[in-house]
């Protein structure tokens, strides 16, 4: 007969609190990710409202502002080139095969134009916003809070909010937008030499075909998109890096966390934005 042995308990003790502390999880987690969604949307409210009132006031900070655009313009810039004239050329190559497929290779430029900007260059401008953009953001809001350094301009009666989460917020928003005219310009010539280098395409064919169906709108909705983008990746850098603890490895955790926070939130809210926008405005054949 075989007894049970004296750390037998004590394991299935250990279990049943794995168990437990599983359960606790689950019903955690949703009462935790409302309260970030919460903290999050009233972050964003208070620097909106800092950022109209300090602009009224004149107090706004210029100097920071005009920092974070050329330290998000740099470190998105390269890696926005490297990426977008991949995606151009794959696009081409698909719609090339299929439109040759159907006899319909008069309507490539249009077709592939149109891609590039409905969707090419805000999905690029996404994955730049989230990656570059609010990893950096993030990174630096982190490390200064676990240096303790917001703590210590909330003592000296500086609002954090206007001071950091302000100038970044609208930087973001400006870059984002930048970005995004950049990722058309580069997306488009791309697509164009290779359809006219590497699969005989006709200069012609390809512009005049765009040009009849491609609209103002298509580009304005896609400045509106990566403005809309930029505003959420700062608020959730800023919120996850102002609240990040735990020391370099808090940091590195609230970076990863912030840009997988911003990747799933840009890639819906672009879903949403394009259906929105193609049951209101929906496509004219000409």
């Amino acid at each position: 007969m075989v007894t049970a042995g004296p750390d037998e308990p004590a394991e299935r003790t250990d279990l049943e609190q794995a168990v437990d502390d599983l359960k606790g999880l689950w019903q955690r987690h949703p009462q935790r990710s409302l309260e970030t969604l919460g903290r999050q949307v009233t972050l964003g409210r208070e620097a909106m409202v800092e950022t109209v009132k300090s602009v009224v006031a004149r107090r706004f900070p210029f100097a920071e502002f005009a920092k974070q655009c050329g330290f998000m313009a740099n470190v998105s810039a390269a890696p926005t080139i490297f990426v977008a004239m991949p995606i151009a050329v794959v696009v081409s190559i698909q719609i090339g095969a299929l439109v040759n497929q159907v006899g319909a290779t008069t309507f490539i430029g249009a077709v592939a134009g149109l891609g590039i900007i409905r969707q090419g260059a805000p999905l690029v401008t996404s994955l730049m916003i989230a990656g570059a953009v609010g990893s950096a953001i993030c990174a630096d809001l982190g490390s200064r809070t676990v240096r303790e350094e917001i703590d210590a301009m909330m003592v000296m009666g500086v609002d954090p909010v206007r001071r950091l989460v302000a100038p970044r917020l609208v930087a973001a928003v400006v870059v984002s937008m930048l970005l995004c005219g950049f990722i058309v310009f580069v997306g488009f010539a791309t697509a164009y030499m290779f359809n006219v280098y590497a699969q005989s395409g006709t200069p012609g064919s390809f512009i005049g075909s765009f040009a009849s169906f491609a609209v103002a709108n298509d580009m304005a909705v896609a400045l509106v998109k990566s403005a809309i983008f930029g505003v959420l990746t700062a608020i959730i850098a800023c919120d996850i890096g102002l609240h990040a603890k735990g020391g370099p490895g808090g940091v590195a955790d609230a970076v990863n966390s912030a840009v997988v926070s911003s990747a799933l939130m840009l890639f819906a809210t672009n879903i949403i934005i394009t259906q929105v926008y193609n049951t209101v405005f929906p496509t004219k054949v000409i």
